[in-house]
């Protein structure tokens, strides 16, 4: 195992946040690609856990920890200096790695923001009451954000994109695990 990484047992509120694309740098640092949008999550945990890629990386098996001393913006992703970590081959070995963060180290939301990860999974009614589909992904536009819905009708499956917006979005209830949107099936 590399000199930057413990092996670790993944926390059980443990979410998937982004992979390791490439090393960035000669001094070791890594290139990661966020899941979302807002990588806020991965500038406010210092501890991230590594899985190995299926791909067969030498590096290590099972789950590591490394430990982050700076994480940035940079370019359309996110950089990153690793604690023991200052060389760019080691670095490399670890591309592919996908990366996880225990739920309790992601910063705190204002009142009506959302993870991805909360929403994936919901139910999705419009105002008349009528099932529009299950949350299935989240994919990023730029301006927005937009729901990738996915339901069965007449034994086809059929899949949806909402723009995840004020103007259609009425309520996101996690209790309840749906949210009203004001939509229409043949939109």
């Amino acid at each position: 195992m590399l000199p930057c990484l413990e092996a670790a047992q993944l926390p059980a509120d443990a979410v998937e946040v982004g992979r390791i694309i490439d090393a960035w740098g000669i001094k070791g640092w890594l290139k990661v690609q966020p899941y979302s949008a807002s990588p806020e999550a991965l500038f406010s945990s210092k501890r991230w856990y590594l899985k190995a890629s299926e791909r067969g990386i030498p590096a290590f098996e099972g789950t590591g920890l490394l430990r982050i001393s700076q994480a940035k913006e940079h370019s359309d992703g996110v950089v990153a200096c690793v604690h023991d970590l200052s060389d760019r081959t080691q670095a490399e070995s670890l591309k592919g790695c996908s990366i996880w963060i225990s739920r309790g180290s992601f910063p705190t939301l204002a009142t009506d923001e959302y993870y991805w990860v909360d929403l994936i999974g919901l139910n999705v009614l419009n105002r008349q009451g009528l099932q529009m589909g299950v949350v299935k992904e989240l994919i990023s536009t730029g301006p927005q954000s937009v729901l990738v819905l996915q339901s069965v009708e007449d034994g086809k499956e059929v899949e949806r994109m909402i723009p995840f917006v004020s103007a259609y979005i009425d309520q996101v209830d996690l209790a309840a695990q749906q949210i009203l949107v004001d939509w229409q099936l043949d939109y």
